[in-house]
């Protein structure tokens, strides 16, 4: 019977290890762009990720950015619908406030 403990504890500690290396790389993946966490959750088995980690609280905390209320929006570019120029954003709060709607209203 003694000789069972230590090869339980082992075994333990080695599933805990492995967990805690796994959930690391999905927060890991979760801070990098969109791109390379597509590409590191397109290598996971099925729903094992949902299953054993807390995907959403990890998500949550990921993406949760530093904005604040009246905080100035990070500046970026956009292409037009027609394809002819790409928009940047500074260059339109320049002459007037910017509304952005980001939804779906089908």
């Amino acid at each position: 019977m003694s000789f069972r403990k230590p090869w339980l504890i082992r075994t333990l500690a080695a599933v805990l290890i492995l967990y805690v290396v796994f959930v690391s790389v999905i927060w890991w993946a979760m801070r990098q762009p969109p791109e390379t966490f597509a590409r590191v959750m397109a290598r996971m088995p099925g729903p094992v990720v949902f299953l054993l980690a807390p995907f959403e609280t990890l998500w949550t905390q990921a993406r949760a950015g530093t904005l604040h209320p009246g905080d100035p929006a990070p500046d970026f570019a956009l292409m037009k619908l027609d394809k002819s120029e790409r928009v940047q954003l500074s260059s339109l709060t320049v002459r007037q406030p910017v509304v952005l709607v980001f939804g779906s209203y089908t």
